[in-house]
């Protein structure tokens, strides 16, 4: 077999896959959900509809894909405890830096994928789209439990606090269901969540 063949029908694949997900989470974000169709997604993404069922089996699919790549900003497979903005936190000379770095990186994080978020959430009615809820929890829990362990690893947590509840407030504090509150509903911009929320943060979790 051609194994120059063989990669670059991967490569077309893992493009088209890509390709398939930025037109969905335009749409999705826009739209909503349930608003949004197979028919419209293939459209926008110029495929043709067999092409996404083909890549993805389900509508609810390709809403994670969207959420992965979102989270990410890329298509790449690297984890996000392995993206630079979590090293360079965890790598910060002091806890206060380490607190600013990662409301920095987060904040980042939720500007692509914030939106895509109230999607899920608004379809959570769905059995799919509930277990994809779940699971971004989850993993936003996993995050945040690496860098409260940090903190708790420099001796910096606020006294009576341990590591879990301090992931807990961190989870809580970095929410999409709370930036979106502040930079849409209440007109506030993605500075100023950043700002106000490592001060709480500092304030909550490290007791500055």
């Amino acid at each position: 077999m051609d194994t120059h063949a063989v990669d670059g029908r991967t490569a077309r694949s893992l493009a088209t896959r890509a390709r398939i997900a930025r037109a969905a989470a335009a749409l999705f974000t826009a739209r909503g959900y349930a608003a949004t169709s197979v028919q419209a997604i293939a459209a926008e993404a110029g495929v043709g509809v067999q092409t996404v069922y083909y890549t993805f089996k389900t509508k609810a699919a390709v809403l994670g894909e969207a959420v992965d790549q979102a989270v990410a900003g890329d298509s790449a497979p690297v984890p996000t405890l392995e993206r630079p903005w979590v090293r360079d936190a965890l790598a910060a000379p002091d806890a206060a830096a380490q607190v600013r770095l990662q409301v920095a990186g987060t904040g980042a994080v939720m500007e692509r994928v914030a939106g895509l978020l109230e999607a899920v959430r608004g379809g959570a009615a769905d059995p799919d789209l509930a277990e994809l809820w779940r699971t971004n929890v989850e993993r936003r829990r996993t995050v945040q439990r690496v860098f409260a362990d940090a903190l708790a690893d420099r001796g910096a947590l606020r006294p009576g606090l341990d590591a879990a509840e301090a992931a807990d407030l961190m989870v809580g504090l970095l929410s999409p269901e709370l930036f979106t509150l502040y930079t849409v509903h209440l007109g506030r911009s993605a500075a100023w969540w950043r700002e106000h929320t490592a001060d709480a943060l500092l304030r909550q979790v490290v007791g500055a």
